[in-house]
């Protein structure tokens, strides 16, 4: 943004341009798992160099976008049931897989740059509070629930395999028993 001789601020983009914007914009949060807002206020340029780097080694876009083009970009979407938190400075992070890391990274990165605040989340159509976006944050991520998920899955096999084994040999016991109880009888 730049400034008029007044002081008013005068809007840099041209039409074609915000278009081009709101309907990358509006794809976007249409491809979206989760999408959650952020005030990076006070922020210097090294501390939000910082968080974007985390967030992209994640595979989460961080943008800073005018709030208009994030109402009209969200029109139609999932999204726009938190249009009415597209206020102040806004950026948002949007997350095409894990709906779980985003959350862990800005709650963590918020923790220790307290100017980074958390202001709403969006996912399947439902507005996630802060309260909601921090517990997001403690689940395990989507790798580790795989992770456990086929430990499971790899004990079941092995088990089952053990419980068949010792059938046979449970049988081939009773059938020992019985005979030596009958070599005794016998004798």
């Amino acid at each position: 943004m730049r400034h008029d001789s007044e002081g008013e601020e005068v809007d840099d983009l041209n039409r074609e341009e915000k278009q081009r914007i709101v309907e990358d914009i509006h794809k976007r949060f249409q491809e979206a798992e989760i999408v959650i807002t952020t005030d990076y206020k006070g922020l210097d340029v090294e501390e939000l160099t910082d968080l974007r780097r985390q967030l992209r080694d994640a595979s989460i876009e961080y943008q800073v976008v005018k709030n208009t083009l994030l109402n009209r970009a969200s029109e139609n979407t999932d999204i726009s049931v938190i249009t009415e938190y597209f206020k102040g400075p806004c950026a948002v992070a949007i997350s095409y897989k894990d709906p779980v890391a985003p959350a862990k990274i800005l709650s963590k990165f918020a923790e220790t740059h307290p100017k980074l605040e958390l202001k709403i989340g969006a996912m399947n159509g439902k507005v996630l509070s802060v309260d909601d976006l921090k517990a997001l944050s403690k689940l395990p991520s989507k790798e580790e629930l795989l992770s456990k998920l086929l430990s499971c899955m790899n004990a079941v096999p092995g088990n089952f395999v053990r419980t068949l084994a010792a059938i046979p040999a449970g049988f081939v016991n009773v059938l020992q028993g019985i005979k030596d109880k009958k070599e005794q009888e016998s004798a």
